[in-house]
């Protein structure tokens, strides 16, 4: 399989480069690419690069605003509602999660929901940011619904991540970043992009029935809940689903569950309901961050059930994916989504493309 070896900061310019090609505000636009670029990073591909597309084709149509900042509508102490003002989901997702922040200083917690946004990438990147403050970070976002409920076969529900961020000792951390599905959309069009099946488990056909191929998914089916069959669970990622759906659609007062648009339809505005929470350990029992790493080393610890594959803490995949783009000097990406991407560029004007030549196998 032939891939790319490009830079962060290539891949950081060029989406920049793309954004602002479509009229984006330079600083938008560089909100939206670090954490597209982090995505990618960190190994989560379904939400990196591979998403830029999409972003273009919200402020080119005009479907996303692309002047203002998001407003506060309401507040007190700890809590916020924040009015997006339908601007890239990253500028909305970097106000919330700062005020939250602000007010865990304060307060000890700061809740803060918003309404009019659009797709804000990986939620773990907002739920990280409180780490720099040595706080514990949550973030929720209601999506297009692309997941069929336990029992039924019409996608009433998004992928609705869940994110949790809690610091450990000496830079440590705890980054739970996951899907209410058994996966991200991203990664069933990362498969039919590349021509390959996928898992069986992963989504299900228009008649509700488990698939490997990602067409008959992205094609009239869905995505399965985390747990995938009732037999095997899938109702309580059903229930999870739910809940993000509480956090953000119903509490900011956006759209919710199929009245949001369908994915990647830009007929009318997105107004997801999205959800940030900081908390300052300080303001509870002593010695968190100690026993934060005392409760990873455990599981770190663990005697695996298998000798090839160790036992690992949440976050942790993620950092040996960082740790091997810092070897390899670069982000590997597949050589058709750098190809797709830079064919996107050239439709809009935006130069430099992407580097294609320098090839890695794996």
């Amino acid at each position: 399989m032939s891939r790319c070896l490009i830079s962060k900061a290539e891949v950081q310019g060029f989406i920049e480069r793309c954004m602002m090609a479509v009229g984006t505000k330079q600083h938008h636009a560089c909100s939206l690419a670090e954490v597209l670029v982090e995505g990618d990073h960190r190994g989560h591909y379904s939400h990196g690069l591979n998403r830029m597309d999409m972003y273009v084709k919200d402020i080119q149509s005009g479907i996303c605003a692309k002047d203002g900042e998001p407003v506060v509508e309401k507040e007190s102490a700890a809590t916020a509602l924040v009015d997006g003002k339908n601007l890239l989901g990253p500028v909305v997702g970097n106000f919330c999660m700062n005020l939250a922040i602000k007010k865990a200083k304060e307060v000890g917690i700061g809740w803060v929901v918003a309404h009019g946004s659009n797709h804000y990438g990986i939620a773990g990147y907002y739920a990280m940011q409180a780490l720099k403050e040595n706080m514990i970070g949550m973030s929720f976002t209601n999506t297009s619904p692309l997941v069929v409920p336990t029992r039924g076969k019409e996608c009433t529900l998004g992928t609705n991540p869940i994110s949790m961020a809690a610091p450990a000792k000496d830079g440590d951390s705890f980054v739970l970043d996951m899907a209410t599905s058994a996966v991200a959309i991203g990664k069933v069009e990362l498969h039919e992009r590349r021509g390959d099946p996928i898992p069986e488990g992963w989504g299900c056909d228009p008649q509700g029935k488990l698939t490997t191929d990602p067409k008959r998914v992205l094609s009239g089916g869905g995505l399965v809940p985390v747990g995938g069959s009732e037999a095997t669970g899938g109702y309580k990622g059903y229930g999870l689903a739910m809940m993000v759906e509480v956090f953000c659609g119903i509490l900011a007062g956006a759209a919710f569950s199929k009245h949001i648009r369908t994915w990647k339809e830009t007929d009318r505005v997105a107004n997801l309901g999205q959800c940030f929470v900081a908390i300052n350990p300080e303001n509870f029992a002593p010695g968190f961050t100690d026993r934060m790493s005392d409760l990873m080393s455990i599981h770190r610890g663990l005697d695996p059930a298998d000798t090839d594959t160790p036992v690992l803490a949440p976050g942790d995949p993620e950092r040996m994916n960082i740790d091997q783009c810092e070897e390899m000097g670069g982000i590997p990406y597949h050589i058709n989504v750098i190809n797709y991407m830079n064919e996107c560029a050239k439709k809009i004007g935006a130069n430099p493309l992407l580097p294609c030549d320098q090839l890695i196998s794996n």
